[in-house]
């Protein structure tokens, strides 16, 4: 009896464990270059769209969950700075408490961006779904290959609780 209580033991601890490095266990996404290692509360998800390199859920509180999208459009695509802070902002009916930071980590520019308030989900040509009380969390990252987008959008509070766990991971990934 003590031998199979053991062997039960030993297979519950297996478990559990190898349950816990999955969920503390950052997600390394390779996008241009770079290696960023995910928040370990960021869970990995399938992309909905092509143009997404990578795509992770951000659980809040009371099932309020945020979406974060990595992109990357090649050497010369999707325009600048200033074209995706627009576009970002024109997604909001209006968006407020607008900021647009820029750095440098290591010899890499970085943008970051915030907004929030009545967000418009949708499609760039159909029809738009108000969210309210949304907001923005952005980073563009000036990578040696290109711009890499990073993108959150979710319920304002999970997302503004995002911002150290963003910038260290680009601090963690750019700063080397």
């Amino acid at each position: 009896m003590k031998l199979s209580n053991t062997i039960h033991s030993a297979l519950s601890l297996f478990f559990v464990l190898t349950i816990s490095a999955h969920f503390i266990h950052a997600e390394s996404v390779e996008v241009a270059g770079y290696s960023f290692s995910s928040p370990s509360n960021w869970v990995s998800s399938v992309p909905t769209s092509k143009m997404r390199k990578a795509q992770f859920k951000v659980s809040g509180e009371k099932e309020k969950d945020a979406e974060v999208a990595f992109f990357y459009f090649g050497s010369g695509g999707a325009g600048g700075v200033k074209a995706n802070v627009d576009r970002w902002m024109s997604q909001f009916e209006e968006a407020k408490g607008r900021d647009v930071k820029n750095t440098t980590i290591g010899d890499t520019p970085v943008t970051y961006v915030q907004a929030h308030g009545t967000f418009l989900s949708g499609r760039a040509f159909g029809p738009k779904t108000p969210l309210e009380n949304y907001a923005l969390l952005a980073a563009i990252i000036e990578g040696k290959k290109g711009f890499i987008f990073i993108k959150m959008t979710g319920p304002k509070e999970t997302v503004e609780n995002q911002l150290s766990a963003l910038k260290k991971m680009l601090l963690d990934s750019l700063d080397k």
